[in-house]
């Protein structure tokens, strides 16, 4: 799905994010003031709407599209020190074709790698309108200098990303120094320019309260985030119901007021068929159906890809075909 230019956050040539609460980040107090300014979270009343739209009862028709839709939506994801160029292949096959004996199966949005293995995942998906997506800025722990975050996203780009997933400074955001965070958010975006979409990624796990992930959120999409993403999946917490819910929120409202679309990403311990039909329920009921399109909203997940597949032969056939038929990732 193109973007329309009213959905598209826009930088200014000195790559501050023009929208019509940009002068919210015109000084460090500003900033402060606004995101402490944010109403609190009701943390009972959250994770309570949360668990409630996670019963939600979705059958036979409904349930065959809402598991292409999440087939579609995933982010086939391989972050391990021990990643080759002959596995990272093979996940671009997959992304491409994820049931090779049926190509009604959509594609997958994205194969999502570290910066050194763009070029072989560009070159796997070509021509099948996979996006590359890649993590960097010192990803998972974001604990570099500037300068060295930045090359690392001018290598992934150059090297085909579509899609640049950063992660945002939690020492930084955790002590108070919001400027700094959106600063660095600021220069990566410019960095990007028009070549990549950038997803900013909190690590919710380690900002310690609901606070302080809806101040992240505004955060990120004040500064020009095109995405804004639960986790780095590197750490025990990682995406839930409750803090998805509180995302969708937040760029929920952040259209109401700028008219400027972002799009949401829960990442690492969505397994099961079952977890994801309930994100795209939240996603339904929190921000509408605008965002049920991978353009706007995505799983970053490795394992969920096969209990999806596995769902939906089951759909086909009537029985449960097993692990067997899929491959091993």
């Amino acid at each position: 799905m193109p973007t329309s230019p009213k959905l598209s956050a826009s930088l200014d040539q000195g790559g501050a994010p023009t929208h019509a609460l940009g002068d919210v980040a015109a000084s460090d107090s500003t900033l402060r003031r606004f995101l402490h300014g944010l109403p609190g979270v009701d943390a009972v009343g959250l994770e309570a709407r949360a668990a409630s739209l996670g019963t939600r009862s979705i059958k036979t028709t409904a349930k065959a599209y809402a598991i292409d839709l999440a087939i579609s939506m995933v982010d086939l994801t391989t972050l391990e020190g021990a990643d080759t160029p002959g596995k990272v292949r093979a996940l671009g096959a997959k992304a491409v074709h994820p049931d090779p004996t049926d190509r009604t199966t959509p594609t997958t949005a994205a194969v999502c790698v570290y910066p050194d293995m763009v070029a072989t995942a560009k070159e796997a998906v070509a021509g099948s309108g996979v996006k590359v997506a890649s993590v960097a800025t010192a990803f998972p722990a974001g604990r570099a200098a500037l300068d060295v975050k930045l090359a690392d996203v001018r290598d992934a780009i150059a090297a085909g990303a579509d899609e640049i997933d950063m992660v945002i400074d939690r020492g930084a955001f955790l002590a108070g120094k919001y400027m700094k965070v959106y600063d660095e958010i600021t220069a990566v975006k410019e960095t990007c320019g028009t070549s990549a979409r950038l997803k900013v990624i909190f690590e919710t796990g380690e900002l310690s309260t609901y606070d302080n992930i809806r101040r992240a959120s505004w955060l990120g999409m004040l500064a020009g985030a095109d995405f804004i993403k639960t986790s780095t999946g590197k750490v025990a917490v990682n995406a839930t119901p409750a803090n998805t819910l509180l995302m969708l929120e937040a760029v929920r409202d952040f259209r109401a007021q700028t008219g400027i679309q972002i799009g949401v990403k829960p990442a690492g311990g969505i397994r099961t068929t079952k977890d994801a039909i309930k994100f795209l329920v939240l996603v339904n009921e929190t921000a509408g159906e605008d965002w049920l399109d991978n353009h706007w909203f995505r799983f970053g997940a490795s394992s969920l890809l096969n209990d999806l597949l596995m769902q939906r032969q089951k759909l086909a056939t009537g029985r449960y075909s097993g692990p067997d038929y899929v491959t091993v990732d």
